[in-house]
């Protein structure tokens, strides 16, 4: 693309107060948003320049997934990769996530039996990757037989329980972590095994102390702290402890809803799953944002779904990946509809709110002056109106198809 276009498109969705403009258009130079504007008015003042015509099509901001595990988990559960050929199957499933309209993710590094790489070797290898990644360094419990637990800071090797809560070993990865992933897992993890095998999953890993002791680290970093939790008991922990994001937050109560939105906290819905309980239906989704809590819809992928969702219909059998967004959100997307939200509101949960939780809503997540052009062009808006990755036109990544 040359360093000046103009993009016109039938209907842009900006995800700001301007809301939908019907024949509207972009102004890209150098990679980012110059101006949005009708078409009309954009054409007077630009009448020289290049125009892309999508006039028979949708223009909105590229999705943003802020919770995944692509690169560490993924590459070993979906191809046979050595330690040489780790990163290749990781670039693989970062071209289906591009592909899928995705242009920015928030990936958990949790360290991984079979991945002896350290955050910045993940850093290193996709710093070329047309996409913009942040990553959160963390720790995980698996709730095996015997519950087992790594670090994003010692890599392949286990730690012992009491060992997730030493000084130094949260400090480091407070330090290395882009944003507030599931840093540490409240609950012990199924992951992507049988419940016949991870008999552990949603045991409450810390106490009170040790939760209390570990945000205060963070903050005193200067960092926000996230975490993958789910139950009355633990959600309840979090919110007492100050935790700033909650990953999942599988079965909330109302109580505790009022208790987030006055501690500001955010939450990530993941609803296929995720934790060892029910995931996040539309009904629970609505509920959270009617209630003032800034709300993003993640994969969690790759992920098999929890069993029997009736909102989704999903094959119990199967890992879900990034082309799963659309098809994930859309009941939730609906549900909302149905109730009164205009789509700019709704598609911020697979856009601008999910850049916020990765502290970079001034860069990307809507089609505003002085942004990343991160934009996809579709036959609808995602999610709400598509759900299938054949009917994204187009991605642009800075300005870039």
């Amino acid at each position: 693309m040359s360093e000046e276009c103009m993009i016109r498109g039938g209907k842009l969705v900006t995800v700001t107060s301007r809301g939908t403009l019907h024949d509207g258009a972009i102004v890209i130079k150098n990679g980012k948003i110059e101006a949005v504007d009708e078409w009309n008015s954009l054409q007077k003042k630009y009448p020289s320049i290049n125009v892309i015509d999508y006039s028979d099509y949708v223009i909105t901001p590229a999705l943003v997934d802020c919770h995944t595990h692509l690169l560490e988990f993924a590459p070993t559960t979906l191809y046979p990769v050595t330690s040489e050929t780790h990163f290749l199957g990781g670039k693989t499933i970062l071209f289906e996530a591009l592909s899928s309209g995705i242009t920015a993710l928030g990936e958990q590094i949790c360290g991984h039996p079979l991945s002896d790489f350290s955050i910045d070797d993940y850093r290193d290898a996709v710093k070329d990757f047309p996409m913009d990644i942040s990553f959160a360094a963390t720790s995980i419990s698996i709730g095996f037989d015997k519950l087992v637990h790594f670090t994003s800071v010692t890599k392949s090797t286990p730690v012992s329980q009491k060992e997730l809560s030493n000084t130094a070993l949260v400090t480091d990865m407070a330090r290395q972590s882009d944003y507030p992933g599931e840093n540490i897992f409240i609950n012990a993890t199924p992951a992507n095994f049988k419940a016949s095998e991870v008999p552990h999953a949603g045991e409450i890993i810390y106490s009170f102390d040790d939760l209390k002791k570990i945000a205060d680290i963070y903050h005193n970093e200067d960092k926000q702290i996230g975490v993958h939790v789910a139950g009355e008991t633990a959600i309840q922990m979090a919110l007492d402890a100050g935790i700033d994001i909650l990953h999942h937050a599988h079965g909330i109560r109302n109580k505790q809803i009022d208790q987030a939105a006055k501690q500001n906290i955010c939450i990530i819905a993941t609803p296929l799953g995720g934790t060892h309980l029910q995931p996040n239906s539309p009904e629970n989704i609505h509920n959270l944002m009617s209630n003032n809590i800034p709300v993003s819809i993640a994969t969690d992928a790759y992920l098999p779904p929890y069993p029997n969702i009736p909102w989704l219909d999903v094959d119990n059998q199967t890992l879900y990946g990034p082309d799963s967004l659309m098809p994930i959100a859309h009941p939730t997307m609906e549900h909302l509809k149905a109730n009164g939200y205009n789509e700019n509101d709704i598609l911020a949960l697979l856009t601008k709110n999910s850049a916020t939780i990765l502290g970079k809503e001034r860069q990307f997540g809507s089609l505003a002056e002085g942004l990343d052009a991160n934009l996809i062009v579709t036959g609808g808006v995602p999610g709400l109106e598509i759900t299938n990755v054949s009917e994204i036109k187009n991605v642009f990544f800075r300005g870039e198809w």
